[in-house]
Formats: structure tokens, C-alpha cells, sequence
């Protein structure tokens, strides 16, 4: 291509129209032509962009892969400039680059771009509002990508803390409905025993005692010693022993049937234990429906506190300990595969911060899913919320690895991650330093091998002046 013909077309390139001629002719002075067929890749990820590049025809686009394959993240077209941009901190892509049809672009490579800004600066200063305009895409692309991947995170392990209620109320509501049968058919054979008050007496207390409240969790061997005593009392008294297993699961004593046995007559003994069976297994099925019920319930609040639903994206006075407490709810079956203690410490009388709701919730859920990440199965992770000075410091500590030291300074960076391949993004500690940025607070962190604290910095609240009305 002549000079003349490319200055032509640079002179009426979208971008750099505006652009002096004398600083069009630098351009073309100093680049060189490239064409490219669909599918060749411009750039690597992970080696360094060579060059500015300026598109004069075709597709370009680029590809990221954050974990479930490529993804078209931006596109250029003729038009548009695209690579290395003057002032840029950009060293290396966090993707490919790939031509999606014949492409020609005009390439300004990278040692000539300190030159560039020197002899051409009304082409740097479009350049460098095309880099603004990119950092913000880029920005608001990484964060949509970021919340999406965090809601299918969330997604998964609310389905399964769901699941887990939900199943149990299915199987207590299909047993209680035989358990109901057992109890129409033994009250009817029971109604044809003539019972004084005082035996009726007796019968309610073992009733009461079936039904008082469990004094704590027995283990497996505890429950089968009690089960097979039971058994052998009902069989030394000439009752059928398949109630043993009910009478087992609750608070029934043995005095107490001795009770029985000696206020009523034989006859009658094996219809009322299997019906005082039968009606504590009613009310113990009930029991566990109800508290699978409030179970579901709890969730559903504690996500719906966790993505602040209905609620305006507004800075505010913020009570940390619901966000704080909801977080560690949802992301409760993460670490319950992982055999992992969560506790969470709220300092007494915890002020409030200043921020918006729903960003400090991302914050504390990115951090503490890392934390989970980072711990191995049987570790812990603290929550804890203090007051330091004017500011509220959440701190979020674990007992994993730690951050290796060589890699510290880039925790932040965008697109890096220690995890492996798909499992990480590498925009979580990035977008956490924004928000927590965009709510006026700090972040640091501390680590070492077993442990690793991140703390976040807000400041307090300020009481707002109340208004009153003059009359005059």
C-alpha cells in the first residue's frame, strides 16, 4: 500500500479522523501492515501485547477463558484501535486476541510509542481517552462476569442446603401419613378397653414422658443399648417388641412403664404402649416438618438479606451483622463439605458503617468463599467485626496454606489467581478492592503459613442531624 493511500485511510478512520494529517503521516511513517485470516491470533495470553494496533478492516475480538471455555469479552472493528495504548499499565492480555474475519491493521510497535506521545499529541490524547473508555468496559464487563459466576456459586449450594430440608419434609410427611393409619387403627381396638381416671392417669404420664425434651444427642451405640433394652422389657411383659425402635427415639423411661404395668391389666397394656408409640411418633414427625419448615424459611431470609432484594443501591448507616451473618449462612454447605468450623464474633454495641448494603455483602461473601477455598478439609475460618477508632474493621482469618510471599504484591491484580485452572477468575480480590474503595474504606491483609487475616476498614457511621420545625 502507498503512504499517500494509508494516510487517506487513516484520515478517515473513526478514531483518528480528528487527528492533525502531520501527525497521520508519523503514523504510517512508523507502522507497518499486517493481515490476518480468520482464526489467527494477534496476541497470547500471558505474553506481551508488541504493539498499538490500528484497525483499518475486518473483525477482531477477545477471547477470555474464565474457567467453562473462551469467552468473547470485547470486539473491534475497522474503526477502532485496539493493543499496547499509550500510558497503558497493560503487559500482558488476559486472553487471545483472534481475527474473526480477514483483517488488515496497521501496527505501531511498542519502542516507538514513547515517541508517538512526544510527536503526535493530539493522537495520544484520542488514544488515551480510548483507553478510559476501554478500563471502564473492561470494568463493568469483569464485574457482570464476576457476579454472574458468584450467583451460580450461590445457586449451587443454596439447591443444596434446600435440597436437604426439602427432602426430610418429603419423607416425614409420607411416614407420618402411615404413622396416622397406625393411630386410627390401635385408638379403635383401645376403645374397646374400659379405663378408669386413674389409669388414664398413669397413661399420661408415660405419654409426658415420651415427650419431654431430649437431654442431648446419643451416639449410635447409645441408641441401640437403649433400643434392645427396651425390646426386652416389652418382650419380659408379653408385648409386641416392633414399637421398641419408636419408643427408643424418645424420652420414654422405664419407671414409667413400670407405671403402666402396674395400673393396668394385661390385655389392655399392649394397645396403650402402641398407641402411646404411635402418637409420640406423630408429634416427633410433626416436630421435624416444622423445623425443616422454619429451616427453608431461614434461608430464603438470609439470602434474601444476602442480595438485598428490594432494597435501593444508596450509601447509608449499615448494621454489618445481618450481611455478616447471612453470608456465613449461604455459604454454610461450602463449608460443611469441607468439615470446615465458621464462627462469626460481633463486637457488643458494634456501630454502624457507612457504605452501600448490597456492595459490603459481595465483599464479605468473596472473601470468605476464598477463605473457604484456602482452608483444607477440617479448618477454620474467623469472622470477626470490631471497633477501631472511627472506622468498623471486619476481619476475616483462616488456617490455611497462607499467600505465598513472592506473590503478594499481585493479589489484587486483575485476572491473577493462585487457584487452578477454571477454578478461580482472578477478579474476585480486585473488584472486593473497589467496592471496598467505593464505600470509602481500606483493605489489607496479613499471611503467613496457618494463617491468613483480611481486614477490611470502614468508616462509622455519622449520626444524622435531626430536623425540627420552627413556628412563627
Amino acid at each position: 500500500m502507498l503512504a499517500q493511500d494509508l494516510i487517506d485511510r487513516l484520515s478517515e478512520h473513526k478514531t483518528l479522523s480528528a487527528a492533525p494529517r502531520t501527525e497521520l503521516e508519523w503514523l504510517a511513517a512508523h507502522g507497518s501492515i499486517r493481515n490476518l485470516n480468520p482464526g489467527e491470533v494477534l496476541s497470547v495470553k500471558g505474553r506481551q501485547v508488541e504493539a498499538l494496533y490500528i484497525i483499518l478492516s475486518g473483525r477482531l475480538a477477545l477471547f477470555v477463558d474464565r474457567g467453562a471455555g473462551p469467552n468473547k469479552v470485547i470486539e473491534w472493528r475497522a474503526g477502532d484501535v485496539a493493543g499496547l495504548l499509550p500510558y497503558s499499565r497493560l503487559m500482558t492480555p488476559p486472553g487471545d486476541s483472534i481475527a474473526l474475519e480477514p483483517l488488515e491493521i496497521l501496527a505501531i510497535p511498542r519502542d516507538h510509542l514513547r515517541e508517538m506521545t512526544r510527536e503526535c499529541f493530539e493522537v495520544t490524547s484520542i488514544l488515551v481517552h480510548t483507553m478510559i473508555d476501554r478500563a471502564r468496559l473492561f470494568t463493568s464487563s469483569d464485574l457482570q462476569n464476576e457476579k454472574m459466576i458468584s450467583l451460580g456459586k450461590l445457586s449451587a449450594g443454596l439447591a443444596h442446603e434446600l435440597n436437604n430440608p426439602a427432602s426430610a419434609i418429603e419423607r416425614c410427611a409420607a411416614t407420618l401419613e402411615d404413622r396416622i393409619e397406625d393411630v386410627e387403627e390401635i385408638t379403635r381396638g383401645l376403645a374397646a378397653a374400659t379405663l378408669s381416671d386413674a389409669q388414664m392417669a398413669t397413661i399420661d404420664v408415660v405419654r409426658a414422658s415420651c415427650m419431654a425434651k431430649q437431654k442431648g444427642p446419643r451416639s449410635p451405640l447409645e441408641q441401640l443399648d437403649r433400643e434392645e433394652a427396651i425390646a426386652e422389657w416389652l418382650a419380659n411383659h408379653g408385648m409386641d417388641t416392633v414399637c421398641a425402635s419408636t419408643l427408643a427415639d424418645t424420652e420414654v423411661t422405664l419407671e414409667s412403664l413400670n407405671l403402666l404395668v402396674a395400673a393396668v391389666e394385661p390385655p389392655a397394656r399392649n394397645a396403650i404402649v402402641r398407641w402411646v408409640a404411635a402418637g409420640c411418633a406423630v408429634r416427633s414427625l410433626a416436630m421435624k416438618i416444622q423445623d425443616c419448615s422454619m429451616r427453608i424459611s431461614s434461608l430464603v431470609t438470609a439470602v434474601k438479606g444476602f442480595t438485598h432484594m428490594d432494597q435501593a443501591n444508596v450509601s447509608e448507616p449499615v448494621n454489618l451483622g445481618p450481611g455478616l451473618r447471612n453470608s456465613v449462612a449461604v455459604l454454610n454447605s461450602k463449608a460443611c463439605e469441607k468439615s470446615v468450623v465458621v464462627t462469626l464474633e460481633l463486637e457488643p454495641e458494634l456501630p454502624k458503617a457507612c457504605g452501600f448494603a448490597g456492595e459490603l455483602t459481595q465483599i464479605w461473601g468473596i472473601l470468605l468463599d476464598n477463605a473457604l477455598d484456602a482452608v483444607a478439609n477440617g479448618g477454620r475460618v474467623e469472622v470477626l467485626a470490631v471497633r477501631d477508632d472511627q472506622n468498623v474493621v471486619v476481619r476475616i482469618i483462616d488456617d490455611g496454606p497462607g499467600i505465598p510471599e513472592e506473590v503478594r504484591d499481585r493479589i489484587f491484580d486483575p485476572f491473577f489467581t493462585t487457584k487452578p485452572q477454571g477454578h478461580g477468575t482472578g477478579l474476585g480480590l480486585d473488584i472486593v478492592r473497589r467496592l471496598v474503595r467505593h464505600n470509602d474504606g481500606a483493605i489489607d491483609f496479613e499471611s503467613q503459613p496457618g494463617r491468613t487475616e483480611f481486614r477490611v476498614r470502614l468508616p462509622i457511621a455519622k449520626d444524622l442531624p435531626s430536623l425540627s420545625l420552627a413556628g412563627g
